[in-house]
């Protein structure tokens, strides 16, 4: 998960301040043909496959950066649409391609991306694309092979990623691509049923495969089934009614199949399949959760090596995200008062002032004790703690209140787990282009152009806003919050849908022969380690699984925001680990006594000045 919701109903003055930021977080010529076809998978089962396109990409464009380099994807401003209301379907691949680089890596001057570590060469090659659907899904997930022209077929290698938080087709570029595409590896992406297919209910238009927008007559790469008389937007996450995630993990294993297929199209003749093809899976966030639920899954041999890095996932026995989200979103804000010298970014401010209103809220509430605010700050923060929040987690989670992203996790993923359809929320919550007062609106043409490019998957951003029917003053978001919470602590039948959906997630073990490494901060403050990568490796290494597991000192969640100068004064990026994870990984592939990495506690040394390779201390 690292989207990053950069407007709030309580932060609206600062969008201007932030304007430069929602920028940094956040055009090919193609031959494409059209089909739907099946493909033979290794399983000996047939995966449906829809909207099969093929485009090219060399020259000024390329797989990696679509032509834009380092200079490009550092670049501020969006590559423009010549229409901003018809854009092409090249024109929105590239500005995707800018947008999910920009919201995942730290590309800053000084941060050492290009330089030391990563890569932004240009490399030519085709993309294969398409829909398919897990056995039993409403919805299908998104697909795409990136073929580079250096792939060796007598040496093939795939690497599989899935996109972390929402994001769609390219929200793992920044972590396989690079690592994989100069090497001559095709890499293999799927969305797993999240994404930026976002669909407008009032206008009755969609996303197609390639992009653009659509008529929802059309074929679309998301058509809701939304209940009567709802409004605004409708967001594959939330309203797919698939409980994706619990999929996760079968959707890791058919853009694995789908590569292959992909392959035996390009090279006519040479059979491919998992057998003779070395197939790595690597992801981030909830792409990491994904890689390691794709690790358990039955067929020996189809999948030869795993990377996570920092997981999002659930394990029996640990708290789910749903669980320390809510609690974080209703008792953070007033927590962090009782912590000085916190992070600083540019909400903070504005953050911490409305945070004695949540005080209050809680107290009136009998959650907290009456008093004072500082008295109740100080329940707050022990409360936390005594669930399981370390002070590290806390003090990088100030970013998520800051930006309100505990919000909107709670609002996509209780739609998510419950299966509700658009306009089906338990807590009243919708989608909707907003006005500046937060009611709904219609989206535009050129907003609604934008989404499958600028959309991270998850509201708000890309000028799609959540509709909160129970805001009210002092404590804006209270009354929403406290109802969100109540589907995890509560009873009746919506509480007891979302937990049957919760339920539905729990993680098993890997294959037994599976080399895996997981990586994760010991800051992270958005999926905490002690509620998720190391219950998962401790439950792998109980069931006799050899897994690597590298504890980064001083790395919290959100490499994009090491652009912030507090934030580079006081981590360091995630995105080295998992290269050089990778390369143990493949250096032990390709002759089994190079060792896997090592298990580590990793000190590092952050500093505000150009970061340096030895400030990382990788281990060797």
């Amino acid at each position: 998960m690292d989207t990053l919701p950069l407007t709030s109903p309580v932060r609206a003055p600062l969008r201007a301040v932030v304007a430069g930021l929602i920028a940094a977080l956040a055009l090919a010529g193609c031959a494409a043909t059209d089909g739907s076809r099946r493909s033979d998978s290794p399983q000996g089962t047939a995966m449906p496959i829809t909207a099969l396109r093929v485009t090219e990409h060399r020259g000024s464009d390329d797989l990696l950066t679509a032509g834009l380099g380092l200079a490009g994807l550092r670049s501020p401003v969006a590559p423009a649409f010549a229409d901003p209301a018809h854009p092409t379907a090249a024109e929105l691949r590239r500005r995707a391609i800018w947008s999910n680089w920009r919201g995942i890596a730290d590309l800053a001057p000084g941060g050492g991306y290009g330089e030391w570590y990563g890569s932004t060469a240009n490399v030519p090659g085709r993309e294969f694309s398409a829909l398919a659907t897990v056995p039993g899904a409403k919805q299908p997930h998104r697909v795409l092979l990136q073929l580079p022209d250096a792939f060796d077929a007598d040496k093939p290698c795939v690497v599989v990623a899935a996109s972390s938080g929402s994001r769609g087709i390219y929200g793992a570029i920044a972590v396989a691509g690079p690592w994989a595409l100069p090497k001559g590896c095709a890499v293999a992406y799927t969305d797993k049923g999240a994404g930026t297919d976002y669909s407008d209910l009032d206008a009755g238009q969609g996303i197609a495969p390639d992009g653009t927008v659509a008529d929802a007559a059309a074929t679309l790469a998301f058509k809701p089934q939304a209940a009567a008389g709802a409004r605004g937007i409708a967001m594959k996450h939330a309203h797919s009614q698939d409980n994706p995630e619990a999929d996760w993990g079968r959707h890791v294993q058919q853009a694995a199949q789908f590569a292959l297929h992909a392959l035996n199209e390009a090279y006519p003749g040479r059979g491919f399949d998992f057998a003779n093809t070395r197939v790595i899976a690597v992801g981030i966030s909830n792409g990491g959760g994904a890689v390691l639920r794709a690790a358990e899954l039955d067929g020996a041999g189809w999948l030869d090596a795993v990377v996570a890095g920092e997981p999002e996932v659930e394990v029996e026995g640990a708290r789910p995200l749903y669980d320390f989200a809510t609690e974080a979103a209703l008792l953070m804000p007033c927590a962090l008062l009782d912590l000085d010298g916190l992070p600083a970014s540019p909400l903070s401010a504005p953050a911490r002032a409305l945070a004695p209103a949540r005080c209050a809220s809680l107290a009136n509430a009998g959650v907290l004790p009456a008093g004072d605010t500082k008295t109740q700050a100080r329940a707050a923060h022990a409360a936390l703690r005594a669930s399981g929040w370390s002070e590290d987690a806390l003090r990088s989670g100030a970013l998520s209140v800051d930006f309100d992203l505990w919000r909107a996790i709670a609002v996509t993923y209780a739609s998510a787990y419950g299966r509700y359809a658009p306009g089906e929320h338990p807590c009243g919550f919708a989608f909707a282009a907003q006005n500046p007062d937060f009611s709904p609106r219609a989206a535009s043409d050129a907003e609604r152009a934008a989404w499958w490019a600028d959309g991270s998957g998850i509201a708000p951003g890309a000028g799609v806003g959540i509709v909160d029917t129970k805001l009210a003053a002092p404590d804006f978001t209270y009354a929403g919050l406290e109802c969100l919470r109540r589907l995890w602590t509560g009873d009746g039948a919506d509480a007891a849908r979302v937990r049957r959906g919760i339920a539905e997630l729990r993680a098993g073990v890997p294959r037994a022969d599976l080399p895996v490494a997981v990586i994760h901060g010991t800051d992270d403050g958005l999926v905490p380690i002690a509620f998720s990568s190391q219950p998962w490796v401790a439950q792998a290494r109980a069931a006799g699984r050899d897994v690597r597991y590298w504890q980064v000192r001083h790395a919290q969640h959100f490499d994009a925001f090491l652009a912030l100068p507090d934030y580079r004064a006081r981590y360091v990026p995630l995105l080295p680990y998992v290269y050089a994870a990778l390369d143990r990984v493949m250096a032990h592939l390709d002759d089994p006594a190079q060792p896997l990495p090592a298990s580590a506690v990793i000190e590092t040394a952050p500093a505000a000045a150009p970061l340096s390779a030895g400030q990382l201390a990788i281990p060797r």
